[in-house]
């Protein structure tokens, strides 16, 4: 079964134009000044904020 009316390309564009990839926002870690994602602890040293920071397990390497 064939389409009824082919669809142009400016209407396949359009529909598509929200599928781009946004760019993801990074914060700087107040204490160590690596990249992290905001409102979340940072994954090098584990800082939140003033009041918590989480203690990370160290990686043992085989």
């Amino acid at each position: 079964m064939l389409p009824v009316k082919k669809i142009s390309r400016t209407k396949t564009r359009s529909r598509r134009a929200h599928h781009a990839l946004k760019p993801v926002n990074y914060s700087l870690c107040k204490k160590c000044g690596s990249a992290k994602l905001p409102h979340s602890a940072c994954g090098q040293c584990g800082y939140l904020n003033p009041n918590i920071t989480l203690k990370l397990a160290e990686e043992a390497e085989s």
